[in-house]
Order: structure tokens, then sequence, then C-alpha cells
């Protein structure tokens, strides 16, 4: 049902409808992203006509790749100033679990579809939780530059792992999530066991010694912008890293960087709002209401190769921004680049990742 969902989602430019004027109790707001091409493509869908519309100032933060962390400091020191953070589902999860984060009701703070479906059943089955309002559906995989790779670069996970047929560094995410997974999987793991093997000891042990094998070749990133201007730069030959962020790379600055969808990872992203923001709490539904309607997140989609979170959206995507380039085949949603998806679970990583991030910490250092 869900690859059934998130295939009817796979994206498409749009004419910005007119919106009724909003109020506010705000002068601004604080809004903590991820930077890049996607905070541009945010700033494009969503701020700046929030701004137009109601005079209300978005500061933005490029802080989200430590968001989690910061959500937890601003709000035990009972001093938060950020007041929308877009965050990862599972890392949402969390927080709200630890009572970080406002519980949303959607009926007070999202917007039906423009076709009139109420939002929680317009947005994609099981993206949405107590305290998440889900913005995107991205993908996390491995990308290479073709030019390292004059006789075809790799295809597969196991390829990745190949140091003989595919030489050269390897860029990864400086976080287990994703490298573990993939590491059981290069090791011969059914897709649909990974967490199952993931979740004893053992399973763990055979994760970290696989990684263990491509150690030496591999640098670490912790920034979205980081793995394409490393395969630009030559310093990596294969990186993981957003599809977006090397659909940009390729469209826009014409880089040769070919995406292995193999066994990519979907995953939802999307906002919270931490709790201690009681000022601002009126301006901050109006804007989360805003920003998640069907036509912000399908304006955003004709920016950066993201799928919207709402089924209602799919339909009012359809070219990259000034091009005639469809869209769908770069979404992680394409039928094609779904074939062999994992779907990242978000309730695995809430439960156990806490302990394979000090784990993961460990083996770094060593």
């Amino acid at each position: 049902m869900l690859r059934k969902m998130l295939l009817a989602s796979a994206a498409t430019v749009v004419v910005t409808a007119a919106t009724p004027a909003l109020t506010q109790d705000a002068d601004s707001l604080t809004i903590v992203s991820w930077g890049g091409a996607y905070e541009r493509s945010q700033q494009l869908a969503y701020y700046e006509p929030f701004t137009e519309e109601t005079g209300v100032e978005i500061l933005q933060e490029s802080e989200s790749a430590n968001g989690l962390a910061g959500i937890r400091s601003q709000v035990e020191a009972g001093n938060v100033s950020w007041d929308v953070v877009d965050l990862l589902q599972s890392d949402a999860q969390r927080a709200c679990d630890e009572g970080l984060l406002e519980v949303i009701d959607p009926a007070e703070w999202l917007a039906d579809g423009d076709d009139g479906t109420p939002p929680e059943e317009d947005f994609i089955e099981n993206t949405m939780g107590d305290c998440f309002i889900p913005q995107i559906l991205y993908a996390t995989m491995f990308a290479y530059n073709t030019e390292a790779f004059p006789d075809g670069g790799p295809q597969t996970v196991e390829d990745i792992w190949d140091l003989e047929a595919f030489p050269g560094t390897r860029a990864l995410q400086r976080i287990p999530q994703k490298n573990l997974e993939w590491a059981l999987l290069a090791d011969g793991v059914e897709p649909d066991q990974v967490y199952e093997v993931l979740a004893t000891e053992e399973g763990q042990d055979q994760a970290f010694a696989k990684l263990d094998e491509i150690r030496d070749s591999v640098i670490w990133w912790e920034e979205g912008a980081q793995p394409p201007q490393l395969l630009a730069d030559q310093e990596a030959v294969i990186a993981t890293a957003y599809n977006g962020r090397i659909f940009d790379a390729q469209m826009n600055e014409d880089q040769p960087f070919e995406i292995m969808w193999d066994h990519q990872m979907f995953e939802v992203d999307g906002w919270v709002i931490p709790v201690g923001n009681e000022d601002e709490l009126d301006t901050i539904k109006e804007f989360i209401r805003f920003s998640t309607d069907t036509q912000r997140l399908a304006d955003q989609a004709q920016y950066i190769a993201y799928g919207p979170a709402r089924n209602s959206s799919a339909s009012k995507v359809s070219t990259f921004e000034g091009t005639d380039i469809e869209m769908a085949p770069h979404m992680p949603t394409n039928p094609e680049n779904l074939e062999t998806a994992i779907a990242f679970d978000v309730q695995f990583w809430a439960d156990y990742g806490d302990a394979l991030e000090e784990r993961f910490n460990a083996w770094l250092a060593q």
C-alpha cells in the first residue's frame, strides 16, 4: 500500500494559487533547515510567498544537521530560539518521545488538500507523526563521478565494497544510519531481513566488520552540500548523498555525476516545533498551514528532485525550474528508482539510535 501511494506522489511546475490573508502575532520566525539547494527550494516555495502574504520575516539558520542536539539543549536550558525546525522523521520521533516538541493536531494546524481531502488522508500513509509534519520524500543513495570510471561505474551496493573493480575514495555520511544497513546488504543479508538482523548484537558486529573492509578508503561528510563538492573535486569518486543535491549539481553545475539507485533508502523530512515558543505559536501555526498545503508542496518540487508529501500535490508538478526537463524520472518515487528501494525504519532508529550512534562514534575514534 505504501509503495502504491509513494508511486502516486512522483513529482511534477505550478502556478501559485491565491491564498487568504493571514494574521500573525510575531514579526519574524527563525526557521532551521539544511542549507544549499534544498533550503533554496524552501525559500522560493515557502518563505518568500509567506513573507509576501503576511509581512512576517523568515530568518534562516542552516543547522538541521545538528537539529536534534540543538533542540535538546535549547529546551533543557529553557531558552528556545528556534521556532520551526526541519528534521528527519527518525530524529523527530526521538524528540517527540522525549517531550521536546509540540504535539500537532492536524485539524488545527494543517489545511485540507485542494481537492477537499482531510490532511490525515492526504499526506502519504505513515509519514505524519504526533509531532511531525512531512514535507518531502527523499532518498539517500550512492552517486559517482563518471570521469573516474570510463568503463562504467558501480551498479550495486556490493560494488561499493569492491575496491579492486572500483578503486578510489568513498565519501560516507558520518552517522550509523544507512551505513549499517548498506553494510549488511553488501554482506548478503536479504533486504527484508536487514532490520531484524541489525537489532541483534551479532548483526551489529557483522555490519561494523563489513564497514571495516572499506574504512581506509572512506572520508566522512556531515553537511548535505559536501558530497557533490567532494565528487566534483574528485576527493571522492563515490559518495552517499541526498538525491536532490546530486540532481542540482547535474542540472545547475553540469557535473558528470551518475546516481546509483540500487537500494536507495527513502525517508521523509519535515517540520517540528520545539516546545517553548508559546508567544509565537499562532504565527508558527499559520506558517505550517501555509507551507504544507497542496500548492506549496507542489511548488517546491519544481526546484529540487524530492517528492511532495501530499497525494494532492503530485499532479501539480511537471518540469524543473525554467526548463522542459520532466521531474518524475529524477524522483526517488519514480517506479524504476523504487525497484530495490529500502524504506528507512524510523521506529528502529528511534529505539536503537542512541546506542548505535555511541558505538559508531567509538568505532570512528579507534
